[in-house]
């Protein structure tokens, strides 16, 4: 893959999770922009390498405990709003 479309897969990857598809591509895009393998993910994470690449895949019944933890050792952030509420808005 070229480094123009990697770039345009990484950014894409972060934002709106509506699906368990949308939130392993954002924990599989953060691992491979700081360049780690799932193994030393997992490790890092504490969880399984079996775990970590179920819910990379969108796994629909991940534990949501560990979920959260792989997030928080990633440095990824889960927040969650109202639909009609605008997170982003400049206030």
């Amino acid at each position: 893959m070229d480094q123009g479309r990697e770039k345009e897969n990484r950014e894409t990857a972060y934002g709106r999770i509506a699906s368990t598809d949308d939130l392993g591509r954002a924990i599989r895009s953060k691992r491979k922009e700081i360049g780690m393998r799932q193994e030393t993910a997992a490790g890092m994470t504490g969880v399984g390498t079996k775990f970590l690449s179920q819910l990379e895949n969108g796994k629909e019944t991940a534990e949501l405990g560990k979920a959260l933890q792989v997030l928080h050792k990633m440095g990824l952030e889960l927040y969650v709003f109202p639909r009609n509420a605008d997170p982003f808005k400049e206030r």
